[in-house]
């Protein structure tokens, strides 16, 4: 571990913020007020980046609301999700200059392979298509003019004239465990996001990506994207994890699950198979609870203990080649607060 960890926190843009999973709170859900604080705790906290994520159904748009914090952030980057299916690749890789302009060279990109709203695509023609775009993108935001014949596009166009600060493409990250994810992260990503595993799960997939990166000559970092629940004690600590539980019955629990828009990938499903491993306190491993996907598609676990034990937890991860972290907790801003305060200064960290 010589090099600096980056920490990032989570804005719930999509409408994913409780005080009790389950339990719609209209305090929490997502609006340009709630989501803007979440923000600007993180950046008083001291974390590095901010996920801010999209999802078609849910919430707010991304862009508009990035854009928004942009102008209102100075030092924490800006981790702004973005739909490919919802996307022409030229017009988004001006937006994405703007943007990082506006932030002062603060943006970064997590590429998520989508289909159009209303629409099905098979996995691999979807990812095949992620693939075309993240080219196409890196091309135009390089600065590079384009001549691409493609399957999904066929573009013969000059790069916007307004570039990323940096003058080049900011960092992509990406996740996704099916064997299209796969290669598409090996073939047009920086940054591999992996959900929450079993240690040696997360040691597997590294290499695993890390092997398929090489082979087309290039080199992937990796992150960790978990939930976190950390107190004083190990004792309060879990008390807090089953409060969380305490007022969701399994039909809500079920019924957030299946309306997500992922609720059937491969990463999803491995999200399931640990909850169905893990013991009758919900932990699967030391200090990784899975409690948090009973109300939640996607990223479902949390480190759940004291200082030290999720520092360790952390140390651990970084150990098998994580440099990145994207953190949150329920609520949001109580649990940016307390992780700030209680972890985030005994950590080596900065932005990637």
């Amino acid at each position: 571990m010589t090099t600096a960890c980056e920490v990032s926190w989570f804005s719930a843009l999509c409408d994913d913020d409780y005080e009790f999973l389950g339990c719609p709170d209209p305090r929490l859900l997502s609006s340009f007020e709630h989501c803007r604080d979440i923000v600007l705790q993180a950046e008083s906290g001291g974390f590095d980046n901010i996920l801010l994520p999209s999802g078609y159904a849910l919430g707010i748009d991304t862009t508009a609301f990035a854009s928004a914090m942009a102008t209102l952030t100075r030092r924490i980057k800006l981790l702004m999700a973005v739909r490919i299916g919802e996307n022409w690749p030229a017009q988004l890789a001006r937006q994405i200059a703007t943007i990082d302009r506006i932030a002062q060279g603060r943006l970064s990109v997590n590429i998520i392979s989508s289909e159009m709203p209303g629409e099905t695509l098979a996995s691999g023609p979807r990812y095949a298509r992620t693939i075309e775009a993240m080219s196409i993108l890196r091309t135009l935001l390089d600065g590079k003019p384009l001549d691409h014949d493609g399957t999904f596009w066929k573009l013969k166009v000059d790069p916007p004239r307004i570039a990323p600060l940096s003058g080049r493409c900011p960092q992509f990250y990406f996740g996704g465990l099916s064997e299209d994810a796969r290669q598409a992260a090996a073939e047009g990503a920086d940054v591999y996001l992996m959900w929450p595993d079993r240690m040696e799960a997360v040691r597997e997939t590294i290499a695993d990506l890390r092997s398929r990166a090489q082979k087309r000559g290039r080199a992937l970092r990796f992150g960790y994207r978990v939930h976190v629940v950390v107190r004083e004690t190990e004792a309060e600590a879990r008390l807090a994890a089953d409060r969380l539980l305490s007022k969701l019955d399994d039909a809500t629990g079920a019924a957030i699950r299946a309306k997500s828009l992922d609720s059937q990938s491969v990463g999803v499903r491995r999200q399931t198979e640990l909850r169905d491993q893990a013991g009758s306190e919900g932990y699967v491993e030391d200090n990784l609870w899975t409690g948090i996907g009973r109300a939640r598609s996607g990223c479902a676990a949390a480190i759940v203990g004291d200082p030290d034990q999720v520092l360790a937890k952390l140390q651990a991860y970084r150990a098998e080649g994580i440099e990145a972290f994207i953190l949150s907790g329920y609520p949001h801003t109580t649990e940016a607060d307390l992780f700030a305060r209680l972890v985030l200064p005994r950590l080596d960290h900065g932005p990637l």
